[in-house]
């Protein structure tokens, strides 16, 4: 349950600004949450927010973006300067999505085309499943100072709106089936799975890695235009 407040409103310009429902209990507990393609303007933003510690700080979001072989030859620096340039490109879609509370950057979610990631589009354990040119969900962050105000619920919901404003027929991630056990956020990074089932996602695929130490699952969900 979230106990934070779930009003947000996204804006990428091909689609109005939404409310999501609120609870009686999380009225007025927050301010609004606002959640936004990364543009250059915003960078500086993102990396405070990577900056807080953690694996955030030396991935920069780059981890999935690069083959196993590149990326085991860089440092916490290349891996910022790549994802900045990435953002400096000013593609459409962005690389992913943050969320600003107050005007504070609070949460960040990568969300875009599966074969934007290079290591996904590579991967025998995350196997492409079919044809469908599905868009993945890799990564959430979440500021220290605003966890367990279901900032990853709202960043989920944020990015289906996203792919499906940019045409994308479904949704796929790679979340922990962890059960009833507390996952640390290193592990947890790409989600959990009853996060994902409560937004509508069915499990496709178990992964099967002998180096894995939790169950991970690949699961999709079909967008309607």
């Amino acid at each position: 349950m979230m106990t934070g407040a779930d009003e947000r409103t996204v804006q990428n310009g091909a689609m109005p600004a939404r409310k999501a429902a609120t609870t009686s209990a999380d009225r007025g507990a927050a301010e609004p949450l606002e959640i936004v393609p990364l543009t250059p303007d915003r960078w500086d933003d993102f990396a405070r927010l990577f900056d807080e510690g953690g694996d955030p700080k030396t991935c920069s979001c780059m981890f999935w973006r690069l083959r196993s072989k590149d990326w085991s030859l860089t440092n916490a620096g290349e891996t910022r300067e790549g994802m900045h340039r990435l953002v400096d490109e000013q593609r459409d879609p962005a690389p992913g999505l943050v969320a600003y509370r107050s005007g504070r950057v609070v949460g960040w979610v990568s969300v875009a085309p599966r074969d934007d990631y290079e290591r996904l589009a590579n991967s025998r354990v995350r196997p492409k499943l079919d044809d469908v040119p599905v868009w993945s969900i890799l990564c959430f962050v979440v500021s220290k100072t605003a966890r367990g105000e279901g900032l990853t619920h709202q960043l989920l919901d944020a990015a289906a709106d996203y792919a499906r404003a940019h045409g994308a027929p479904a949704l796929e991630a790679y979340p922990v089936d962890a059960g009833d056990r507390r996952i640390p956020a290193a592990v947890g990074y790409t989600g959990l799975l009853s996060t994902f089932e409560a937004a509508g996602f069915d499990v496709v695929h178990r992964i099967d890695s002998p180096q894995a130490t939790v169950q991970r699952v690949i699961v999709r969900r079909s967008i309607d235009p």
